[in-house]
């Protein structure tokens, strides 16, 4: 163990931080419309069984690897003496690299919306689609496109702040961050939630939440939640690994991974139960949706149709925020963690290096959004024809590919070449007996990669992505 390496300076700071990469944006605004979708109750239990048998085991894997090395993500298999396992590792660091090249523009929007909430919120409700795409440069009505400057710098400044905690380091910036952004981020959950509870109308989307429709469950029902579980704990992104380096040998891993999962299950939870009855209560059960476009555009008649519905928009996209931001962090630091300790460049510089290229690239992603979702300038060919050049590519790459690809080799790594036994004898350092240890080698060697094996496929197969 290197002595100059950074820690976490609190267990609580540990948890928090993990727990706040895991949640993001995907547990707020796809998490409900897929309950609604995989019948409500049904779909709730499918996934937290599939949390359980597939989210923890892979999690605790990759914390037990970092810890274990206290490297970070690539040298990690290396130091552990694999070598030829850092194939997992650079995947991992390539897919936060990309994935927080869009993310940082995506939370550029949610930014907006907190500003545009706050100062123009009717004219949001006006018209809340041709608002949305005015953001990204286009004029559904007249066909006009333009260069999307307000959503750009708006991304600026969402990414300064990344860069800024970054520079702070694990315990100054990062863990502070998240002791402030996660407990704010439930406060803001419970307040969304006692609101919705008064909401009349609402009971109708409490009752169908917590009524397990099986007639609505097909297989594609259990791909849907595997891949929402999955995606949604942020495996095969490097990330806990980094994390799980800066961990003390005393903690135990096994409750923390618990802790973990179970936080980020349940700000799925919450804004499902959230969500799903608000849409019910304002604009009718047909109207509940997933994505982007539902969170920006759809819930704007949710938020115009509520008493103080412009206080609880705010709210709302605040939720969001911090959401974007304590996944995003992480993200970086899994690519920062790597270039400081490879090629020993100071942590500051590095920061804002990494932060302005993610940031650059991002820009084709913004710039890309008219031309696939519409009929946009930036990628028009001949005959006027429009492709998914950029956005859909990145989304490909990651989402369909390296993710799942990468924790797949955390589970073959460990499950197989490692061996489940190092793994246990690590995660047992804290001086108490791992009880699930049989289990959890079962689940490593056999369930958790089977079963990723199995998004791989039916995402090819199907040609959706299933995060």
């Amino acid at each position: 163990m290197e002595n100059n390496r950074a820690q976490w300076g609190s267990k609580i700071g540990f948890i928090l931080a993990a727990a706040g990469s895991a949640v993001g944006l995907g547990n707020i605004w796809k998490f409900p419309g897929k309950a609604f979708e995989g019948g409500g109750g049904a779909y709730i239990l499918i996934y937290l069984a599939i949390v359980v048998l597939i989210g923890f085991p892979v999690m605790l894997s990759e914390l037990s690897v970092g810890r274990a090395a206290q490297a970070n993500a690539i040298d990690s298999f290396h130091k552990l003496g694999y070598r030829g396992f850092r194939w997992v590792g650079v995947t991992g660091v390539a897919v936060a690299f990309i994935v927080t090249s869009y993310y940082c523009h995506v939370g550029g929007w949610v930014l907006r919306y907190v500003v545009s909430y706050i100062t123009e919120a009717q004219t949001v409700y006006a018209d809340p689609l041709g608002y949305f795409y005015g953001l990204l440069g286009y004029n559904a009505a007249t066909g006009e496109t333009w260069f999307p400057l307000t959503a750009i710098l708006f991304a600026a400044v969402f990414m300064a702040v990344n860069a800024f905690i970054i520079i702070k380091g694990v315990e100054g910036g990062i863990e502070k961050f998240n002791k402030v952004g996660m407990p704010a981020l439930f406060v803001i959950l419970v307040v969304l939630l006692v609101r919705t509870v008064t909401l009349d109308g609402a009971q109708a989307g409490f009752a169908y939440m917590l009524t397990c429709d099986w007639s609505k469950v097909g297989f594609s029902t259990f791909l849907s939640a595997l891949g929402q579980a999955f995606f949604s704990l942020s495996l095969g992104m490097a990330i806990m690994i980094t994390y799980g380096s800066y961990l003390p040998k005393h903690e135990n891993l096994g409750k923390n991974t618990a802790l973990i999962c179970t936080m980020d299950t349940l700000v799925a939870l919450i804004a499902g139960f959230i969500i799903v009855p608000a849409v019910f209560a304002t604009l009718g059960s047909e109207n509940v949706g997933k994505g982007g476009g539902f969170a920006f555009a759809s819930l704007a008649g949710v938020f115009q149709n509520m008493p103080g519905g412009v206080f609880f928009g705010v709210l709302f996209y605040l939720l969001l925020l911090f959401a974007a931001l304590t996944s995003s962090i992480s993200l970086i630091e899994g690519v920062v963690a790597f270039l400081t300790e490879r090629f020993g460049w100071k942590r500051k510089p590095t920061a804002i290096i990494v932060c302005t290229l993610m940031f650059l690239i991002g820009c084709l992603y913004t710039m890309s959004q008219a031309a696939f979702s519409i009929k946009g300038i930036w990628f028009d060919f001949a005959n006027g024809v429009s492709f998914p050049i950029f956005g859909d590519f990145m989304e490909f790459l990651t989402d369909r590919l390296l993710i799942p690809v990468c924790a797949l080799g955390v589970c073959i790594f460990v499950g197989w070449i490692w061996k489940p036994e190092n793994a246990v004898r690590e995660i047992e350092l804290d001086g108490k007996p791992f009880k699930l240890a049989k289990v959890y080698s079962v689940l490593v060697k056999y369930v958790a990669p089977i079963s990723i094996l199995l998004i791989i496929v039916a995402s090819f197969v199907t040609g959706t992505t299933l995060s």
